[in-house]
């Protein structure tokens, strides 16, 4: 193994870890995934990060660029060989500018997405990314999966709120691009290679992104419902009643929420009696540029149409911005309840809207049939096309025995993605996770060409090996 000594010349000595300092950086948010590093290196620049790259290309050392290390697919775990520098971008963790004129904002890599979003807001803008995982996640990680979130069905996924990007190349050159333009056609789109490919192909270090007006107003609700279909149906309802102003629609499985109280006792499901206790739930939220009386009419106007065509069961409809928050609090704290209650085998799909209730219920029935009792818990952001469809242990089965399970599972899951025109990743990515079942699902001649790009931008194979492709 080379000596880092090099590393610590270009970064400060303080800044490159090893030993019991990088394991927490070697292990993955599930514990699903642990590996070993050669160091971690903390770089605080951009110019710091291609010094360390080229030294990295010099001395033929792998890449694995890491920012919260909140991945859910492996993608931020280098593997136990002991050769990859894990490239931790935590430092570089500042807004560069916000122009208000423009609406953009520059913001590093490192940047916790909580704190980007605070500083759009004092600026009196909006950043709309919004994920459970914000106070921890950063952009970096966001822009390297484009991540999706609950805001998708209005503003969409983190590259549709990119502009331009920062990168280090997997050569060590720096790619000059935070260029804040919405207009831009003088060939093609670098950014859309980067966006997305989970630090395969080089790293980001700051971006570009798009704000908008802050909402005036915002009215969120929690409405209980019978099924699935009368999911979809009610999404239509509400598309069709507040237009672009819709901004979120989660579908949440009842044994979702009661999962959340029976972990977090100070939190409550705001129905009693027969309500409390149904399958399927939505939170709806619309954003309104007029006032909160005009949000407020709108949306009771629409919910009470629900609740007359027999879509919704009832419905609890906030009151003030604690009551709003409450509500989203419940939403956000299911994988950190699933965490808690140990280990499931977890799935990221999407699948086009108006098919939604028919993966459903194949997927349930299949699951049963293969495996009897285990449980589904399935929430996410329905709005989109994308749910986490997670599969428990239940009372059937041990957790050692669940994860021994996990292909037999992913393999019924899978066939019916792909039987119902769907994708077997919608906002996490492929990381390690997926890796060798991608082929099975991907159109070959997309697949080859994915592999042409990587040989191309990263010919040597130390951008973050063993993620996305194989080999």
């Amino acid at each position: 193994m080379p000596a880092v000594d090099e590393l610590k010349r270009i970064v400060g000595e303080p800044h490159v870890l090893q030993g019991e300092q990088a394991e927490p950086y070697q292990v993955d948010w599930r514990n699903r995934y642990a590996g070993r590093a050669l160091a971690v290196v903390r770089p605080g620049s951009t110019q710091e990060v291609a010094e360390v790259v080229q030294w990295c290309v010099a001395q033929r050392v792998p890449i694995v660029p890491q920012g919260g290390n909140t991945s859910l697919c492996g993608a931020a775990t280098p593997d136990g060989s002991g050769s990859a520098i894990i490239l931790s971008l935590a430092r570089m963790n500042r807004v560069r500018g916000i122009d208000t004129d423009n609406d953009t904002m520059v913001v590093e890599a490192g940047c916790v997405l909580q704190a980007a979003q605070q500083a759009a807001r004092e600026a009196g803008r909006l950043f709309p990314l919004s994920l459970a995982a914000e106070g921890s996640c950063t952009v970096g990680g966001n822009l390297g999966t484009n991540a999706g979130g609950t805001q998708v069905l209005r503003y969409g996924n983190t590259r549709e709120l990119v502009l331009g990007l920062e990168v280090v190349t997997a050569e060590g050159e720096i790619w000059h691009g935070l260029r804040g333009l919405r207009k831009d056609n003088t060939g093609y789109d670098l950014r859309d290679l980067y966006v997305g490919s989970e630090g395969t192909l080089g790293v980001i270090t700051a971006a570009t992104f798009k704000l908008y007006p802050q909402p005036v107003a915002q009215c969120t609700a929690l409405l209980g419902l019978a099924s699935v279909r009368d999911a979809v149906a009610l999404l239509s309802l509400a598309r069709q009643g507040f237009g672009a102003s819709l901004t979120g629609f989660e579908l949440i499985g009842g044994n979702c929420l009661h999962g959340v109280v029976q972990c977090y006792p100070q939190q409550r499901i705001p129905f009693e009696g027969p309500s409390a206790q149904l399958p399927w739930y939505a939170l709806l939220e619309l954003s309104d540029s007029e006032s909160a009386e005009h949000a407020r009419a709108r949306f009771e106007a629409v919910v009470g149409e629900a609740l007359e065509a027999g879509l919704v069961s009832d419905a609890v409809i906030a009151e003030s911005m604690a009551q709003s928050q409450a509500l989203w609090h419940l939403r956000e704290s299911i994988p950190l309840a699933e965490k808690a209650f140990g280990k499931n085998v977890k799935n990221d799909v999407s699948v086009p809207v108006s098919r939604m209730a028919d993966f459903v219920e194949t997927t349930n029935a299949a699951l049963q049939a293969r495996f009897p009792g285990v449980e589904h818990i399935i929430f996410g952001h329905l709005g989109d096309g994308n749910l986490h469809y997670n599969v428990a242990r239940g009372q059937a089965y041990t957790e050692q025995a669940l994860l021994g399970l996990q292909e037999d599972i992913y393999a019924v899951v899978y066939e019916s993605i792909r039987q119902h025109g769907g994708s077997i990743s919608a906002e996490h990515g492929v990381g390690q996770l997926k890796r060798d079942v991608l082929p099975l699902y991907k159109d070959p001649v997309e697949l080859a060409l994915m592999k042409r790009i990587k040989q191309a931008l990263d010919p040597l194979g130390l951008m973050n090996p063993g993620k996305v492709l194989q080999g």
